[in-house]
């Protein structure tokens, strides 16, 4: 009897162990997952045809919009906001970076979507590139991006998008650090984009 005892207690002193070494690690995964830049490594391309990275993610502090330039509303309001606000609260555009992905790369080449940003601002650069890997980018961002028909009986014509409309805001470590509504009030997306800044 006192032979089970003694394995007894040294089995819980072992189970003991390794739950603790599991709490350990947990925490050290969630604390390396908080630390890690938001979304996934990516190789795209850029509105003036240079190649760009989620290293273009880091460095300053980022808005990143999704959207593309069929887009009837949402996405020419949301990038005249983004170019107000960004002059406001960064006008030299020394400290803040803007950029707008393309959730349809299908129409949207670099070319396209470099035409369709500059004649709105020069504060936001495109980023397009190959349809599958702009996909594997949205995708690992966790932004919804969707093909929808105009005419439901008829697929096979001319399409649109329906897609996230928030604008993304990433540290200067690529982190995400919260987002601004479609519609938010202009006072409160520029302190968010100010207290990014300081942050």
């Amino acid at each position: 009897m006192k032979a089970f005892r003694t394995i007894l207690w040294v089995a819980v002193v072992a189970l003991a162990g390794v739950l603790a070494w599991l709490t350990l690690e947990v925490t050290r995964s969630k604390q390396d997952l908080a630390e890690a830049p938001f979304g996934v490594p990516f190789q795209l391309v850029a509105q003036d045809g240079q190649p760009i990275t989620e290293k273009a993610f880091q460095g300053k502090p980022t808005a990143v919009f999704f959207g593309f330039t069929h887009c009837p509303e949402v996405c020419p309001t949301t990038l005249f906001e983004m170019n107000g606000w960004l002059h406001k609260v960064d006008p030299d555009g020394s400290r803040l970076n803007g950029f707008f992905v393309s959730v349809d790369p299908e129409r949207d080449t670099p070319e396209v979507l470099g035409q369709y940003v500059s004649n709105v601002t020069d504060r936001v650069k495109g980023i397009s590139g190959p349809p599958e890997k702009v996909q594997a980018m949205i995708k690992g961002f966790k932004i919804y991006a969707k093909k929808v028909p105009v005419d439901e009986k008829n697929p096979s014509g001319d399409y649109t998008m329906d897609h996230t409309a928030s604008v993304f805001l990433l540290d200067r470590g690529g982190r995400f650090a919260g987002t601004i509504a479609y519609g938010e009030d202009p006072a409160v997306a520029e302190k968010k984009l100010a207290n990014l800044i300081k942050g």
